[in-house]
Protein backbone atom coordinates (compact mmCIF):
# COMPACT_ATOMS: atom_id res chain seq x y z
CA UNK A 1 0.00 0.00 0.00
CA UNK A 2 2.78 2.36 -0.72
CA UNK A 3 1.42 5.25 -2.22
CA UNK A 4 4.47 6.07 -4.34
CA UNK A 5 4.27 3.01 -5.83
CA UNK A 6 0.47 2.57 -6.64
CA UNK A 7 1.06 6.00 -8.18
CA UNK A 8 3.57 5.55 -10.46
CA UNK A 9 1.37 2.66 -11.59
CA UNK A 10 -1.57 4.56 -11.83
CA UNK A 11 0.59 7.20 -14.38
CA UNK A 12 1.71 3.80 -16.50
CA UNK A 13 -1.66 2.79 -16.57
CA UNK A 14 -3.24 6.27 -17.68
CA UNK A 15 -0.42 6.83 -20.13
CA UNK A 16 -1.26 3.19 -22.40
CA UNK A 17 2.13 2.10 -22.01
CA UNK A 18 2.72 -1.95 -21.83
CA UNK A 19 2.74 -3.00 -18.05
CA UNK A 20 3.20 -6.77 -17.17
CA UNK A 21 2.90 -8.28 -14.29
CA UNK A 22 2.85 -11.95 -13.20
CA UNK A 23 2.51 -14.16 -10.29
CA UNK A 24 1.62 -12.10 -6.99
CA UNK A 25 2.28 -8.50 -8.66
CA UNK A 26 -0.87 -8.31 -9.61
CA UNK A 27 -1.79 -7.28 -5.80
CA UNK A 28 -0.08 -3.99 -7.14
CA UNK A 29 -2.03 -3.33 -10.04
CA UNK A 30 -5.57 -4.34 -8.32
CA UNK A 31 -4.29 -1.44 -5.16
CA UNK A 32 -3.84 0.98 -7.83
CA UNK A 33 -7.35 0.33 -9.25
CA UNK A 34 -5.44 -0.50 -12.66
CA UNK A 35 -7.13 -3.73 -12.82
CA UNK A 36 -11.34 -2.55 -13.35
CA UNK A 37 -13.02 -3.90 -16.59
CA UNK A 38 -9.86 -5.49 -17.46
CA UNK A 39 -9.09 -8.82 -18.43
CA UNK A 40 -6.93 -11.04 -16.15
CA UNK A 41 -5.13 -14.11 -15.04
CA UNK A 42 -2.78 -15.17 -12.22
CA UNK A 43 -2.71 -18.07 -9.38
CA UNK A 44 -5.74 -19.33 -7.99
CA UNK A 45 -5.85 -18.09 -5.26
CA UNK A 46 -5.70 -14.60 -6.12
CA UNK A 47 -8.80 -14.86 -8.41
CA UNK A 48 -10.85 -13.32 -5.72
CA UNK A 49 -9.09 -10.21 -4.95
CA UNK A 50 -8.89 -9.63 -8.41
CA UNK A 51 -12.09 -10.07 -9.23
CA UNK A 52 -13.57 -7.33 -5.85
CA UNK A 53 -10.61 -4.88 -7.91
CA UNK A 54 -13.54 -4.88 -10.85
CA UNK A 55 -10.94 -7.07 -13.06
CA UNK A 56 -12.48 -9.52 -15.65
CA UNK A 57 -10.93 -12.88 -14.54
CA UNK A 58 -9.65 -15.69 -16.73
CA UNK A 59 -9.54 -18.85 -15.43
CA UNK A 60 -5.68 -20.22 -16.01
CA UNK A 61 -5.95 -23.76 -17.72
CA UNK A 62 -2.44 -23.89 -16.83
CA UNK A 63 0.58 -22.19 -14.88
CA UNK A 64 1.93 -21.77 -18.01
CA UNK A 65 -0.98 -19.03 -19.11
CA UNK A 66 -0.71 -15.49 -20.02
CA UNK A 67 -3.37 -12.98 -21.17
CA UNK A 68 -3.26 -9.69 -22.77
CA UNK A 69 -5.70 -6.69 -22.75
CA UNK A 70 -4.65 -3.72 -24.28
CA UNK A 71 -1.39 -2.50 -22.60
CA UNK A 72 -1.67 -4.88 -19.78
CA UNK A 73 0.01 -8.23 -20.08
CA UNK A 74 -0.55 -10.78 -16.79
CA UNK A 75 0.55 -14.47 -16.49
CA UNK A 76 -0.11 -16.53 -14.35
CA UNK A 77 3.42 -17.66 -12.62
CA UNK A 78 7.53 -18.22 -13.68
CA UNK A 79 6.52 -20.67 -15.68
CA UNK A 80 4.23 -18.91 -18.24
CA UNK A 81 7.09 -16.63 -18.57
CA UNK A 82 7.71 -17.50 -22.33
CA UNK A 83 4.22 -16.74 -23.72
CA UNK A 84 4.57 -13.47 -21.28
CA UNK A 85 7.87 -11.97 -23.04
CA UNK A 86 6.32 -12.68 -26.19
CA UNK A 87 3.13 -10.99 -25.29
CA UNK A 88 5.21 -8.17 -24.04
CA UNK A 89 7.64 -7.58 -26.47
CA UNK A 90 4.64 -8.01 -28.98
CA UNK A 91 2.93 -4.61 -27.02
CA UNK A 92 6.17 -2.84 -27.36
CA UNK A 93 6.00 -3.40 -31.09
CA UNK A 94 8.83 -6.29 -31.52
CA UNK A 95 8.94 -8.64 -34.44
CA UNK A 96 10.89 -11.86 -33.77
CA UNK A 97 12.23 -13.27 -37.43
CA UNK A 98 14.66 -16.27 -37.77
CA UNK A 99 13.39 -18.16 -34.68
CA UNK A 100 12.31 -21.48 -36.54
CA UNK A 101 14.70 -23.24 -35.11
CA UNK A 102 14.97 -26.69 -32.83
CA UNK A 103 17.59 -26.10 -30.05
CA UNK A 104 17.71 -29.19 -27.58
CA UNK A 105 19.28 -28.26 -23.46
CA UNK A 106 21.13 -31.14 -22.13
CA UNK A 107 20.34 -31.88 -18.25
CA UNK A 108 20.96 -33.41 -15.57
CA UNK A 109 19.88 -33.55 -11.99
CA UNK A 110 21.48 -30.38 -9.82
CA UNK A 111 22.18 -28.16 -13.38
CA UNK A 112 22.17 -24.88 -12.33
CA UNK A 113 18.62 -23.85 -11.92
CA UNK A 114 18.62 -20.14 -13.35
CA UNK A 115 21.35 -21.87 -15.82
CA UNK A 116 18.79 -24.05 -17.53
CA UNK A 117 15.28 -21.89 -16.94
CA UNK A 118 16.41 -18.69 -18.11
CA UNK A 119 18.00 -19.31 -21.48
CA UNK A 120 14.96 -22.41 -22.08
CA UNK A 121 12.55 -19.71 -21.65
CA UNK A 122 14.25 -17.19 -23.66
CA UNK A 123 14.32 -19.29 -26.54
CA UNK A 124 10.76 -20.53 -26.26
CA UNK A 125 10.14 -16.50 -25.45
CA UNK A 126 11.59 -15.56 -29.06
CA UNK A 127 9.28 -18.61 -30.73
CA UNK A 128 12.14 -21.76 -31.03
CA UNK A 129 11.05 -25.00 -30.48
CA UNK A 130 13.02 -25.98 -27.12
CA UNK A 131 13.76 -29.43 -25.76
CA UNK A 132 15.30 -30.69 -22.87
CA UNK A 133 16.98 -34.04 -22.58
CA UNK A 134 18.56 -35.96 -19.89
CA UNK A 135 20.21 -39.64 -19.36
CA UNK A 136 18.12 -42.60 -18.51
CA UNK A 137 14.73 -39.95 -18.88
CA UNK A 138 12.26 -39.23 -20.71
CA UNK A 139 9.28 -36.94 -21.53
CA UNK A 140 7.85 -35.52 -18.57
CA UNK A 141 10.37 -36.89 -16.21
CA UNK A 142 12.21 -33.71 -13.91
CA UNK A 143 15.97 -32.92 -12.80
CA UNK A 144 15.95 -31.11 -10.10
CA UNK A 145 18.28 -28.27 -9.97
CA UNK A 146 20.60 -26.60 -7.77
CA UNK A 147 20.74 -22.66 -6.56
CA UNK A 148 24.18 -21.55 -5.70
CA UNK A 149 25.14 -18.23 -4.02
CA UNK A 150 28.47 -16.58 -2.17
CA UNK A 151 27.59 -16.26 1.55
CA UNK A 152 30.89 -15.30 2.86
CA UNK A 153 32.28 -18.89 2.75
CA UNK A 154 35.49 -19.89 0.93
CA UNK A 155 33.25 -21.02 -1.98
CA UNK A 156 29.71 -21.04 -3.31
CA UNK A 157 26.81 -22.49 -1.02
CA UNK A 158 24.43 -25.07 -2.63
CA UNK A 159 20.23 -24.99 -2.01
CA UNK A 160 17.42 -27.01 -3.80
CA UNK A 161 16.39 -25.06 -6.57
CA UNK A 162 13.08 -26.06 -8.83
CA UNK A 163 12.46 -29.17 -10.35
CA UNK A 164 12.86 -29.19 -14.08
CA UNK A 165 10.32 -30.44 -16.57
CA UNK A 166 11.92 -32.47 -19.73
CA UNK A 167 10.18 -32.05 -22.44
CA UNK A 168 11.66 -34.94 -24.73
CA UNK A 169 13.00 -38.88 -23.99
CA UNK A 170 16.98 -39.49 -24.23
CA UNK A 171 16.63 -42.79 -25.76
CA UNK A 172 15.85 -42.42 -29.38
CA UNK A 173 16.94 -38.81 -29.16
CA UNK A 174 17.77 -37.92 -33.01
CA UNK A 175 20.56 -34.58 -32.17
CA UNK A 176 20.23 -34.35 -36.32
CA UNK A 177 17.49 -32.64 -35.98
CA UNK A 178 17.91 -29.90 -33.60
CA UNK A 179 19.77 -26.94 -35.08
CA UNK A 180 21.56 -25.70 -31.78
CA UNK A 181 22.91 -27.39 -28.72
CA UNK A 182 22.75 -25.94 -25.18
CA UNK A 183 24.63 -27.06 -21.88
CA UNK A 184 23.23 -25.61 -18.61
CA UNK A 185 26.59 -25.43 -15.64
CA UNK A 186 25.95 -26.62 -11.98
CA UNK A 187 26.57 -30.20 -10.27
CA UNK A 188 25.44 -31.99 -13.34
CA UNK A 189 28.55 -31.52 -15.48
CA UNK A 190 30.63 -33.31 -13.10
CA UNK A 191 28.77 -36.40 -13.76
CA UNK A 192 27.75 -36.11 -17.47
CA UNK A 193 31.15 -35.46 -18.71
CA UNK A 194 31.42 -39.09 -17.92
CA UNK A 195 28.89 -40.70 -19.82
CA UNK A 196 30.02 -41.73 -23.30
CA UNK A 197 26.68 -40.75 -24.91
CA UNK A 198 26.56 -37.56 -23.80
CA UNK A 199 30.63 -36.92 -25.21
CA UNK A 200 29.36 -38.82 -28.74
CA UNK A 201 25.97 -36.45 -28.80
CA UNK A 202 28.75 -32.95 -28.28
CA UNK A 203 31.10 -34.10 -30.45
CA UNK A 204 28.33 -34.31 -32.94
CA UNK A 205 27.10 -31.09 -32.39
CA UNK A 206 30.90 -29.55 -32.99
CA UNK A 207 32.30 -31.74 -35.81
CA UNK A 208 29.02 -30.69 -37.52
CA UNK A 209 29.74 -27.01 -37.01
CA UNK A 210 26.31 -26.41 -34.96
CA UNK A 211 26.18 -23.80 -33.08
CA UNK A 212 26.74 -25.12 -28.92
CA UNK A 213 26.39 -22.51 -26.01
CA UNK A 214 27.68 -23.78 -22.88
CA UNK A 215 27.83 -21.78 -19.70
CA UNK A 216 29.29 -21.97 -15.77
CA UNK A 217 30.46 -25.77 -15.15
CA UNK A 218 28.97 -27.33 -18.66
CA UNK A 219 32.73 -26.55 -20.26
CA UNK A 220 33.71 -29.73 -18.21
CA UNK A 221 31.91 -31.86 -20.77
CA UNK A 222 33.10 -29.92 -23.43
CA UNK A 223 36.26 -30.44 -22.12
CA UNK A 224 35.43 -34.19 -21.29
CA UNK A 225 34.46 -34.41 -25.12
CA UNK A 226 37.74 -33.18 -26.60
CA UNK A 227 36.22 -30.25 -28.52
CA UNK A 228 38.21 -27.83 -26.99
CA UNK A 229 41.79 -27.78 -28.94
CA UNK A 230 42.50 -24.71 -30.77
CA UNK A 231 39.38 -23.29 -29.55
CA UNK A 232 39.26 -19.62 -27.12
CA UNK A 233 37.03 -20.91 -24.79
CA UNK A 234 35.69 -19.04 -20.90
CA UNK A 235 34.01 -20.80 -18.14
CA UNK A 236 32.77 -20.75 -14.49
CA UNK A 237 36.73 -19.44 -13.12
CA UNK A 238 37.33 -22.76 -11.25
CA UNK A 239 36.91 -24.97 -14.36
CA UNK A 240 40.14 -22.90 -16.22
CA UNK A 241 42.05 -26.35 -15.23
CA UNK A 242 39.53 -28.49 -17.56
CA UNK A 243 39.48 -26.25 -20.33
CA UNK A 244 43.23 -25.33 -20.29
CA UNK A 245 43.93 -28.70 -19.92
CA UNK A 246 41.09 -29.55 -22.83
CA UNK A 247 43.53 -27.54 -25.01
CA UNK A 248 41.73 -23.93 -25.33
CA UNK A 249 42.93 -20.51 -25.15
CA UNK A 250 41.73 -19.29 -21.44
CA UNK A 251 39.65 -16.24 -21.82
CA UNK A 252 39.38 -14.14 -18.69
CA UNK A 253 35.49 -13.94 -17.47
CA UNK A 254 36.18 -10.06 -16.32
CA UNK A 255 33.89 -8.75 -14.98
CA UNK A 256 31.48 -12.38 -14.73
CA UNK A 257 29.22 -11.51 -17.10
CA UNK A 258 31.27 -11.81 -19.92
CA UNK A 259 30.38 -14.60 -22.84
CA UNK A 260 32.87 -15.27 -25.70
CA UNK A 261 32.06 -16.42 -29.26
CA UNK A 262 34.59 -18.63 -31.17
CA UNK A 263 33.10 -19.70 -34.08
CA UNK A 264 30.44 -22.23 -33.69
CA UNK A 265 30.73 -22.21 -29.35
CA UNK A 266 29.59 -19.41 -27.28
CA UNK A 267 30.53 -20.05 -23.91
CA UNK A 268 29.76 -17.99 -20.49
CA UNK A 269 30.87 -18.12 -17.02
CA UNK A 270 27.94 -17.46 -14.89
CA UNK A 271 23.90 -16.43 -14.90
CA UNK A 272 24.75 -12.84 -14.77
CA UNK A 273 26.25 -13.32 -17.80
CA UNK A 274 22.85 -14.34 -19.93
CA UNK A 275 21.93 -11.49 -21.67
CA UNK A 276 24.97 -11.97 -23.61
CA UNK A 277 24.85 -15.54 -23.53
CA UNK A 278 21.42 -15.53 -25.13
CA UNK A 279 22.08 -12.75 -27.89
CA UNK A 280 25.42 -14.52 -28.95
CA UNK A 281 23.69 -17.82 -29.21
CA UNK A 282 20.59 -15.77 -31.11
CA UNK A 283 23.43 -14.22 -34.07
CA UNK A 284 24.93 -17.80 -34.28
CA UNK A 285 21.20 -18.57 -35.39
CA UNK A 286 20.36 -15.78 -37.08
CA UNK A 287 18.01 -14.74 -34.76
CA UNK A 288 16.55 -11.28 -34.50
CA UNK A 289 14.05 -8.90 -32.55
CA UNK A 290 13.49 -5.41 -34.37
CA UNK A 291 11.44 -2.85 -32.83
Amino acid sequence: MNESVLDCVRKFSESGKPIGSICHGHLILAAAGSVRGRKCTALHGLGPVLVDAGAHWIEPETRMDSVADGNLITGVMYRAHPAYIQLFVKALGGKVTGSDKRILFLCGDFMEDYEVTVPFQSLQALGCHVDAVSPEKKTGDVCPTAVHEFEGDQTYSEKPGHNFVLTASYEGLDASSYDALVIPGGRAAEYLALDETVVALVKGFMESRKPVASIGHGQQILAAAGVLKGRKCTAYPTVKLNVVLGGATWLEPDPIDRCYTDENLVTGAAWPGHPQFVSQLMALLGIQVSF
